[in-house]
């Protein structure tokens, strides 16, 4: 069972004490680490997927020069929880953030404060979605000084419309900017400063794009011109048309798609923006960099757009390392989910991981070690509280479990849904009624008990059909 949250002093205790995993840098030194995601990524719309026809050359050049986790899990497929998650390394009731804008105690233990408290230099940019805010991501008040251990803190809001009105804060003046322009490339104009000005010093960077998240129409139209709508594959569980959801009824899916690809590919054009800084800076042989995302998008599939579900267009993201020692081209299986992204993170830079952290370090796969990673992975969707619709939203409360074969998920009326991944990859057949499943399904609801046990996730789960 996870403990109480420790103190800040035994959070540090612990860092002294703990031996610190091999640094994926030549002669032992520590790398510099640039931690980008995006917003709304799914992993079936990455290079060599089925039915994507995104370009994004750059994180194919990445994925050749580096490894691959081709089974990354959102364990909770929603933009704040997934960040309180990768910011603490706990689950979403041991910190509060149990659905958007649910703000981020200031005592957790930030992945921000271990990297500054191991001697780096650490900065943030992008979106940040871990305050108090108002809809569509206003800011109710100028940023305070919750910063949780980034020293440069540079965070956008109202980021959802992509085009001249995301704003920022001055860091000298703290009035409020609105520059004209792409926000994500805006958001990489302040990366690419912050890597220049520490190149003299180690440093930690995370940068939090906004695109491929909708609204997908605004993406930037020399990129939209790439993907006629009538051109574009649809995955063979998706609809021409959603009737379900909110927001997404009666729309083009492929008109949709269009949009989705052409933001997918103004990240990667950011992503080769940041790739020509590490060289032109002389950093790159001394730096990780991870690509990721918090959660995906349905697109269609099984007639919904979104997320907040465990269908694999939903919970299944990129997660894509390039680093010094990395094993170039490697494709793992190693189940990885949010949960173990921090501790992953640390593994990787060669610092202690907190004894905060829940889940586990992996980063002996990137370097081409036998490493046995989790069986299942946690998933759940906790709270429409703050979902588009509020509690009409269409996406069920439920909670469940992803292995390396299944997926299988309890809402609130009983077991919703079990996929065989292997063989129905498109998970396009329930077995959640088949009786020969049903010890299956048994030992799985035994896993889901277990970590609500371990989360302080007191959810009714039900198992019987009703």
């Amino acid at each position: 069972m996870i403990p109480q949250q420790p103190t800040r002093r035994e959070v540090l205790q612990g860092l002294a004490i703990a031996s610190a995993a091999r640094p994926l840098a030549a002669q032992g030194r520590r790398p510099n680490l640039l931690f980008v995601f995006s917003d709304q990524h799914r992993a079936c719309s990455m290079p060599g997927e089925p039915y994507n026809d995104a370009s994004a050359p750059a994180l194919e050049r990445m994925a050749a020069r580096g490894v691959t986790f081709s089974q990354c899990i959102s364990n909770y497929p929603v933009c704040s929880p997934y960040r309180g998650i990768l910011m603490t390394g706990r689950w979403p009731f041991q910190t509060g953030v149990i659905d958007n804008s649910y703000p981020l105690r200031p005592g957790e233990y930030s992945l921000g404060e271990a990297f500054r408290d191991a001697g780096y230099h650490t900065g943030y940019v992008g979106k940040w979605h871990l305050d108090a805010r108002g809809a569509e991501g206003h800011a109710l008040k100028p940023p305070g000084e919750a910063r949780h251990g980034f020293a440069e803190w540079r965070a956008w809001y109202n980021t959802n419309p992509h085009f001249d009105t995301s704003h920022t804060y001055d860091p000298l003046t703290g009035r409020e900017v609105v520059p004209a322009g792409y926000n994500a490339t805006l958001m990489t104009d302040d990366a690419i400063d912050f890597i220049e000005r520490s190149r003299d010093r180690q440093w930690m960077l995370v940068l939090a794009l906004n695109p491929p998240h909708p609204p997908f129409g605004d993406a930037p139209p020399e990129l939209l011109r790439n993907y006629p709508p009538s051109d574009l594959r649809l995955r063979p569980n998706a609809v021409e048309r959603v009737t379900r959801g909110i927001g997404g009824r009666g729309r083009s899916v492929r008109s949709d798609l269009a949009g989705y690809d052409a933001h997918i590919e103004g990240v990667d054009r950011e992503m080769r923006r940041l790739a020509e800084c590490l060289d032109r800076t002389g950093l790159a042989d001394d730096t990780i960099v991870v690509y990721t995302s918090d959660h995906g998008e349905m697109l269609g599939a099984h007639n919904r757009t979104g997320k907040r579900l465990p269908h694999e267009e939903s919970c299944r993201v990129p997660f894509v390392v390039s680093a010094p020692g990395a094993v170039r081209g490697l494709q793992t299986d190693v189940l990885l989910g949010t949960i173990d992204i921090y501790p992953t993170l640390c593994g990787l830079a060669g610092i202690p991981v907190p004894a905060t952290c829940v889940g586990r370090d992996l980063s002996g796969a990137v370097r081409g070690e036998q490493v046995r990673g989790p069986e299942h992975q946690f998933l759940m969707h906790v709270s429409k509280s703050n979902a588009s619709g509020g509690m009409n939203h269409t996406s069920p409360i439920f909670r469940g479990i992803r292995t390396s074969r299944h997926t299988y998920a309890c809402g609130e009326i009983g077991r919703w849904c079990l996929y065989d991944n292997r063989e129905d990859p498109y998970q396009l057949a329930n077995l959640a009624d088949d009786a020969a499943r049903a010890g299956l399904m048994s030992d799985l609801d035994g896993e889901v008990l277990d970590y609500l046990e371990q989360a302080k996730d007191r959810y009714p789960y039900r198992t019987d059909r009703s």
